[in-house]
């Protein structure tokens, strides 16, 4: 909500600098988002009044004037205005005044010069040229009674600063400006100034007939009849000023007015065109098949659940949000019906947004406007419409059908004392609720606290407790230290962390990215094989309708960002949990029954293997590439990779990942259907692995440095192609001797044609052993009887052969 300090000062001036008032709001919850001054600065520019005008000699669009500007002597001043005739007043720069910066930021000076032969001596001003407003249609004319040589900046009261106040829902009663000061001066002790509008006298006894259908639409009912209006007044300058100094525009007479007393009192209020009303108003819950045209231009459809004003023929106003078309005022209105009403905040709350737009007075409605000011603010309105537009009042129509009932609210000093973490006395409590204007009685240790009509927020024991330390302040709470025993936890040395681990991944050059939970059913069901995925009840878009069951689908949307944007080479990576149906899951601390969470990380690689540069020749990221950097992570541990299918990965070019025979993921190329379904150049490189899994590492071990040299025989083999690299060690570790200590593949041989002892069919592997006993030094009998158990292993398990 945005408005002029010095409007809120006329109800609350308390003496402290407007740095020091956006502090004590911002302090007291109403949180001040924004301070702007009410007009940039310059300076020597004043009120004058142009005495005379003359046809340019040598220009026609161009005005010679004769100005007083307090100066003594007329001034002549040449100008361009469509707008300037004699007994105006306008601003008026005079030599040497500074007006606004421009683009450049460079304020303009105004200096004596010659205009088509002509001195001029000034300059006079629209509202654009002292940025103002926008309009630049002409001169800015200026009240007759504005004081000629009175400092413009005086005059329209520019030295101000528009406060804007971001307000949480449960402050509906400082929505105006009298409600931010009364806060005020229940925060700073300083007098609150509440006019009492005066009661117009009926001057025809004319009633508009009205029934509440609706008491749980409707609590309280006001308004009366205003004859011979004149919409075609133009809104006082004032006003016009402090509605803009709020943020809204000025539209006409009428609707101005309706506007003012919103901002003023917080009560959106209806001017209705009395001749379109068929008949009496009614109250009431819409029917289904209604239709309303809006102020807006819009046509809803009402139901059930929309409040409505009606007339005896059709729907005339959506309650506490909007007017209708059809009853609206215009230039042609001569007699109106003022409205003011108590809408249920329940009544209102959500209506406005189902039809996908909001209002000040549903803003309002729907957090509470206070029920027993609808009559004086309706004479409020009155009094202007006439003071405006003239007009003859009729009598007031109130009806009170039902208002909320304030139960009152306890408020223990000793609980509120433990709540805010300071001593309090019962006294302290006390004046809280008098500064506040609450009604209260007094107990042992104990206040009975009943809300006033504007507080909708006061409904049990921890929203007083707010209040009191709000009012008191809070730089009034002390600085203590918690008090609390500390126990380290020490995180096993068999388990690393998550933070370590995505070290890691940034060290093999991969970027951590964090993704939404909740994703399309699209690529939950491709890329994730899931035709069951958890639903999101209330999606913060339609598209992301269900919760993920892995992270590939997720890096591969950031794959397509990063492409749209022309990267060339994507290598990233996410840690984070995954939603799968488990009916063993029951309900716990951390877990939701049938769901099972677990958190994964998942990497994707795409483009060129190495970043650029002048040492190695450029290559395309592959499997094998992405396969080094998931052994790099489980390093020391041993990883196997076992040829396997995925939903969203190549069929051929998969594998699933196993630790110590236990499965822990998968890795592989992004299958060709998606590929092409998913709009990528080429296949990127996917793997996906259970965190645990990756954060769990062996303790090490010590051990003693070998006494003993190890012995290395290669064995020179020949299998047939089928044989894989793990089908061969796990046939070496077969043996049941403990001196191979390790075994390495380094050759593979395949002729273009069967030669020698290499039939069709197969190939040559050369494998080279280690072989070692700690205490004792080995023989050649020894070695030589090793290496026959691992051929034996080798011939019995895979048909590889010694090659001769």
């Amino acid at each position: 909500m945005q408005f002029p300090e010095s409007w809120l000062r006329e109800f609350c001036n308390p003496p402290i600098t407007t740095a020091e008032l956006a502090d004590l709001l911002t302090m007291a919850g109403m949180e001040v988002e924004e301070m702007l001054p009410a007009a940039p600065p310059f300076t020597n520019i004043v009120v004058a009044e142009v005495l005379r005008t003359d046809r340019h000699p040598n220009a026609d669009r161009l005005t010679v004037c004769q100005v007083n500007a307090g100066t003594g002597a007329p001034l002549t001043i040449v100008c361009g205005a469509p707008n300037v005739r004699a007994g105006i007043k306008v601003p008026c720069a005079l030599v040497g005044a500074e007006l606004p910066p421009g683009d450049d930021g460079v304020p303009f000076k105004i200096t004596l010069n010659q205009l088509r032969g002509v001195e001029s001596q000034g300059m006079l001003c629209s509202a654009r040229e002292l940025k103002l407003s926008d309009d630049h249609a002409g001169l800015l004319v200026l009240a007759a009674d504005a004081r000629v040589g009175q400092s413009i900046r005086e005059h329209l009261s520019l030295d101000d600063t528009l406060l804007t106040l971001k307000l949480t829902p449960n402050l509906g009663h400082c929505l105006s400006v009298y409600g931010v000061a009364r806060e005020v001066a229940a925060l700073t002790g300083a007098p609150l100034h509440t006019p009492k509008p005066p009661r117009v006298a009926a001057a025809h006894d004319d009633k508009l007939r009205v029934k509440v259908e609706a008491p749980d639409l409707c609590g309280r009912f006001s308004g009366r009849i205003v004859r011979n209006v004149d919409t075609r007044a133009a809104t006082p300058a004032w006003m016009v000023d402090r509605l803009a100094r709020c943020g809204q525009r000025s539209v006409t007479a009428l609707v101005d007015i309706s506007n003012y007393v919103m901002f003023e009192y917080g009560r959106p209020s209806h001017i209705f065109d009395l001749d379109k009303i068929h008949g009496g108003l009614t109250v009431r819950w819409g029917r289904s098949g209604e239709s309303l045209k809006l102020l807006n231009g819009n046509t809803i459809e009402v139901d059930e659940q929309v409040g409505v004003i009606a007339d005896d023929e059709a729907v005339e106003s959506l309650a506490g949000i909007m007017g209708g078309d059809a009853t609206a005022v215009s230039d042609e209105t001569k007699n109106v019906y003022v409205e003011a009403a108590f809408w249920w905040p329940e009544a209102v709350a959500g209506r406005s947004r189902r039809y996908n737009f909001t209002t000040d007075a549903g803003h309002r409605f729907e957090r509470g406007v206070d029920p027993a000011l609808t009559v004086e603010h309706v004479e409020r309105i009155t009094q202007l419409i006439i003071d405006i537009c003239g007009g003859d009042a009729g009598p007031m129509g109130d009806q009170v059908i039902a208002l909320p009932q304030r139960k009152p609210v306890t408020l223990r000093v000793d609980r509120a004392s433990k709540v805010i973490g300071m001593p309090l006395t019962q006294a302290q409590c006390a004046g809280v609720m008098r500064r506040l204007g609450l009604d209260f009685s007094e107990g042992d240790g104990v206040l009975s606290v009943t809300p006033p009509s504007w507080r909708f927020d006061l409904q049990i024991e921890e929203d007083l407790i707010e209040e009191v330390i709000r009012v008191l302040g809070y730089n009034s709470l002390p600085d203590t230290a918690p008090v609390a025993t500390i126990l380290p936890r020490v995180r096993s040395e068999s388990l690393r962390s998550s933070h370590a681990l995505r070290q890691r991944m940034a060290a093999l050059d991969y970027v951590e990215t964090i993704n939404f939970s909740f994703v399309e059913e699209r690529s939950e069901r491709e890329l994730a094989g899931n035709t069951d995925p958890i639903r999101v009840l209330n999606p913060i878009a339609s598209p992301l309708a269900v919760m993920r069951s892995g992270l590939i689908g997720s890096l591969v949307n950031v794959l397509r960002y990063n492409l749209a944007r022309k990267a060339a080479r994507v290598r990233v990576f996410e840690i984070g949990r995954v939603f799968m149906r488990d009916a063993s899951v029951a309900d716990g601390e951390l877990t939701v029954g049938g769901i099972h969470q677990p958190v994964r990380l998942a990497g994707l690689a795409y483009g060129s293997a190495d970043a650029m540069q002048w040492g190695a020749k450029e290559r395309a990221a592959d499997f094998f590439d992405a396969k080094g950097d998931v052994e790099a992570l489980f390093a020391p541990r041993s990883v196997a990779f076992i040829a396997d299918a995925h939903a969203a990965l190549h069929p051929g070019r998969c594998a699933r990942i196993e630790v110590d025979g236990t499965p822990v993921g998968v890795i592989g190329e992004l299958h060709p259907r998606w590929r092409q379904g998913y709009d990528l150049p080429v296949a990127p490189i996917v793997f996906e692995l259970d965190l645990q899994a990756v954060l769990a590492r062996d303790v090490p071990q010590f051990a003693p440095i070998q006494r003993q040299q190890s012995a290395w025989r290669d064995l020179s083999l020949v299998g047939k192609d089928s044989v894989t690299h793990e089908a061969l060690m796990q046939a070496i570790r077969a043996t049941s001797t403990s001196l191979v200590r390790s075994a390495q593949l380094y050759d593979i041989y395949k002729p273009q044609a069967p030669s020698g002892d290499i039939g069709p069919g197969e190939r040559s592997m050369t494998v080279r052993l280690e072989l070692l006993d700690d205490e004792n030094t080995l023989t050649d009998e020894r070695i030589d009887a090793v290496v026959a158990e691992v051929l034996a292993s080798l011939s019995a398990r895979l048909d590889v052969r010694l090659r001769g």
